[in-house]
């Protein structure tokens, strides 16, 4: 979610400025995870920089590439009123363009990830953490109120939040288009942010054969078996030519990002090897193309399971792909 676009605006408005971004939000909304992605995107990036060096940091001439710092209430000189105050003083001059980029997660979802990862809370050094997010998130609610760009993760993987990101803080507005192609599993829901989607449970399923049941859609055995489906080639060729007449169409309109989504019962076999072919055509088109498979993902992270010495079954039976 964004509170509006006044990042873009401000920054179209005098490009002789030095570009900067306050990251900050509650502790295990995702702030390291923004600075990595701003990095990424060409920003050059400074986490847990105290408030007071900030005016030092920015003396001399403005820098060839936009900065990224991130803020949170590990600085030892934090508070709202501070960074309210920081910010007002460099938006009065008119040689920096400062944006706040506020993350932020519902307090459920971050006692999860604090639990998860069993880390203290900088707030906290004993103790469950919720007392810790509560006053931490009474803390940051002036600057929430103001931030420039309120972007929610409690939903979001961290693909997710690069792609949201990427759309809002592109430091080239006319580069490439990037395209993310993804497969998931229609039991788990449809990933966030998908611009086009596409079914593919009508197609021939390998998890009813055994020996490729184990195997998932980057296989070539399973990609052979799959577009062996009669309606494979002509469903294959429609999706890749939408793709590719709409895809020039959107870098028209300055969209910097683009996400296709593949889904099937499983998220193993077809959708996978759906997107693997077409992250494949489209990269050989000259689209500059990243590929996520959601369920696998999510299999390769789970824990092993305790052996507790008898067999453990790879896949349960009723787990279609």
């Amino acid at each position: 979610m964004v509170n509006d676009a006044m990042s873009e605006m401000r920054w179209s408005q005098d490009e002789q400025a030095q570009r900067l971004v306050l990251v900050t939000g509650p502790s295990g909304a995702g702030r390291s995870t923004a600075i990595n992605v701003l990095e990424d995107l060409g920003y050059e990036a400074i986490d847990n920089l105290p408030l007071s060096l900030v005016p030092r940091l920015l003396d001399g001439p403005v820098r060839p590439v936009p900065l990224a710092l991130g803020l949170d209430v590990r600085n030892r000189d934090f508070s709202a009123a501070n960074l309210i105050e920081l910010t007002d003083r460099l938006t009065r001059l008119p040689e920096y363009a400062p944006v706040v980029l506020f993350l932020d997660c519902s307090t459920e979802q971050l006692l999860r990830r604090f639990n998860e990862t069993r880390r203290r809370h900088p707030l906290r050094s004993e103790g469950a953490p919720l007392d810790a997010i509560l006053a931490e998130r009474d803390m940051l609610a002036p600057i929430r109120a103001r931030a420039d760009v309120l972007v929610d993760t409690s939903e979001l993987s961290p693909h997710d939040l690069k792609a949201e990101l990427a759309h809002w803080f592109v430091t080239e507005p006319g580069r490439r288009l990037t395209v993310s192609v993804q497969s998931f599993s229609y039991k788990r829901g449809v990933p966030h942010g998908l611009d086009m989607m596409f079914d593919c449970r009508f197609l021939a399923n390998p998890h009813w054969e055994p020996e490729l049941r184990p195997l998932d859609g980057r296989d070539a055995s399973v990609q052979d078996f799959v577009a062996a489906d009669p309606r494979f080639a002509e469903f294959f060729q429609k999706v890749r030519d939408l793709a590719l007449f709409t895809l020039p169409a959107h870098v028209d309109e300055g969209k910097a990002h683009l996400a296709i989504g593949f889904g099937c019962t499983g998220g193993q076999h077809r959708s996978v090897t759906m997107a693997e072919k077409m992250a494949d055509a489209l990269a050989k088109a000259g689209w500059q193309v990243s590929i996520r498979h959601r369920e696998l993902e999510r299999r390769e992270k789970a824990p092993a399971p305790a052996d507790d010495g008898r067999e453990q079954s790879t896949h349960a039976a009723g787990a279609g792909a």
